[in-house]
């Protein structure tokens, strides 16, 4: 697999699109990161890191309106690929939907949203952005 991460999107995707409650998605530090970014914005319920065997996985529990059964995800989209890498700096820090989305961003400080690392001043990889 060349792309970790568009996989770790995709899966989150194709859930989303089935209407599955939980998705399984194998685990490294990077893709604990995102999940855990993904949680404290609210964009999913719940997750929970599984120790089994050398890898391990990640099972996510997506959030849906009990009502309208809508994803609280509408899209997720990759910026940054293994063939073109997309850095920025914190002036020219991208906005999702004017604000009402989000870019998740790796940085020197680790991994954080685009409003997290603007206020931080500090640049990064526009790893996808969110909303």
């Amino acid at each position: 697999m060349t792309d970790p991460i568009a996989d770790y999107l995709t899966r989150l995707r194709n859930a989303i699109s089935a209407n599955h409650r939980v998705v399984e998605v194998p685990a490294s530090n990077l893709k604990k990161e995102i999940t855990k970014v993904l949680f404290e914005k609210g964009y999913i319920l719940n997750y929970k890191f599984v120790e089994d065997g050398p890898q391990g996985t990640i099972k996510i529990a997506l959030k849906y309106d009990p009502v309208n059964k809508v994803n609280a995800i509408k899209k997720l989209i990759r910026v940054s690929t293994p063939g073109l890498r997309r850095y920025t700096g914190y002036r020219e820090m991208p906005r999702v939907l004017n604000g009402l989305g989000i870019a998740i961003l790796s940085t020197s400080k680790g991994v954080m949203t685009d409003k997290e690392a603007r206020e931080a001043k500090i640049g990064g990889e526009v790893l996808c952005f969110i909303y």
